[in-house]
């Protein structure tokens, strides 16, 4: 009897300190924006939620979504645009998002003061350089109807990702688009002054988009709610630690990644939570929650890039079922 009671006592023992492996897929590289997700290994909020996470980088939003969908990953870090086109298929997995990251989506327009674009309809005369895979390039029909753009006066010329902000640099193309934070910090890495560039944010001219969230499997969700709600509140302690110190927060992302420029990477972190991670809506609203209205017109609008053939609900696309109440969300 004594013997068994030792085993029952030790199967218990082990049982509290079971943790639940999941894998998380990021968009892209290690680097300072996603360094929030370290944040909350590091600090143990995903151990004390049950949770033994692992982190692969990745290279682009789709690929996040495939990953998911796969069951490989039972979380993904992508452009919820991207999964709103991938669920019009209603043969793909009912992939949702469970998370708002980028309350203001990073698609922007970046040229050099000296070009003279400072405004959108400036651009007609010039040379815009966009990869074709980008997702700031796929809300470009988006953002010329929102402005009366005459596409006929915008030369467009498809570009590699690596060559983008050199190209901007060297005056081989009046304008990118891009990931703000990212063509910011890349141009500055080719020698141009900050005070010397243009950001011009979609969100700022009428392309009323989110941007980046967090997503889970589906069969995962049905069968680990609990899991679910623990990575989302984790992530979010994460997020709100990494506000109030980014110099700390970098720290992590670091040591996933010793060959990344520190300041470098903690001046992207800071570019990132000052315009995409808190907005006006999340500090109202708190981290992690949408407009169920705003994003219904977000879909609406993708109607300009997207041609639907069963177009999703909003609420097929995002669910709050698994976030924390308000006053555990707030932007401290």
């Amino acid at each position: 009897m004594r013997l068994i009671a030792v085993l029952l006592a030790t199967f218990l023992i082990a049982s509290a300190h079971a943790q639940t492996a999941v894998k998380f897929a990021l968009d892209w590289r290690f680097e300072g924006p996603a360094a929030p997700y370290f944040v909350a290994i590091d600090k143990g909020y995903y151990k004390a939620e049950g949770l033994d996470v692992s982190i692969d980088p990745g290279s682009g939003s789709v690929e996040g979504i495939n990953r998911v969908a796969s069951g490989n990953y039972a979380f993904g870090f992508a452009d919820i645009n991207s999964l709103i086109k991938y669920r019009d298929n209603p043969k793909n997995a009912a992939i949702q998002a469970v998370m708002m990251v980028y309350d203001t989506p990073a698609f922007s327009i970046v040229a050099l003061k000296k070009s003279g674009i400072a405004k959108p309809r400036d651009l007609e005369g010039k040379t815009l350089g966009a990869p074709a895979a980008d997702g700031a390039f796929a809300q470009w029909p988006i953002f010329v109807n929102a402005n009366k753009i005459d596409t006929s006066k915008v030369k467009i010329e498809n570009v590699g990702f690596p060559v983008r902000e050199p190209m901007l640099a060297q005056g081989k193309v009046d304008a990118i688009t891009g990931f703000w934070f990212s063509s910011f910090m890349n141009l500055k890495a080719n020698g141009v002054k900050g005070e010397d560039i243009t950001v011009l944010m979609m969100r700022d001219f009428g392309v009323d988009l989110y941007g980046n969230v967090i997503m889970v499997n589906p069969d995962f969700a049905k069968t680990n709610p609990k899991a679910v709600a623990g990575f989302v509140r984790a992530t979010i302690k994460g997020i709100q630690d990494t506000i109030r110190s980014p110099e700390a927060a970098i720290d992590s992302l670091m040591k996933r990644n010793a060959i990344a420029n520190r300041d470098v990477e903690l001046e992207r972190l800071k570019l990132s939570i000052e315009r995409n991670f808190v907005s006006p809506d999340v500090l109202k609203a708190g981290l992690g929650g949408v407009d169920i209205k705003r994003l219904e017109r977000s879909i609406d609008q993708i109607g300009f890039t997207f041609s639907y053939t069963n177009k999703p609900k909003a609420t097929d696309i995002f669910t709050e079922q698994h976030l924390p109440p308000r006053d555990q969300r707030l932007a401290k």
